[in-house]
């Protein structure tokens, strides 16, 4: 099975994002990650082709799937062929936003101790 091509719009600290980071990692899949907080021209361009302003957003192989989870990533790649199914569990939640003590990190500026997984 051939890898394919990915870019993925995420910010730095999300749950979703890392939902869908987690997919990534489970299947060793390469991606181009860009960070729309940490670049504004990543979000822009992600709302160009996306249509739209929620993250995360995931290209493959030039399909825009937009303001999806790491769950929903997983079971379109699935249905499309692109990966084999596996029974490793992921590193980090796939379907939820950050927990309210992950926001107050990060608005303390405690990023480094963020934990995704709950």
């Amino acid at each position: 099975m051939s890898q394919p091509k990915i870019t993925a719009y995420l910010k730095t600290y999300c749950g979703w994002s890392e939902g869908v980071r987690a997919i990534f990692r489970k299947y060793n899949l390469d991606y181009e990650e860009k960070d729309i907080i940490k670049n504004p021209a990543f979000r822009w361009e992600m709302e160009q082709k996306s249509g739209q302003p929620l993250s995360p957003c995931v290209e493959v192989n030039g399909t825009m799937l937009a303001d999806i989870s790491g769950e929903e990533v997983e079971r379109w790649m699935l249905d499309n062929g692109l990966l084999v199914a596996n029974d490793t569990a992921p590193d980090a939640p796939i379907n939820s936003s950050c927990t309210d003590a992950q926001h107050a990190a990060m608005a303390a500026g405690q990023v480094g101790k963020i934990s995704f997984i709950n």
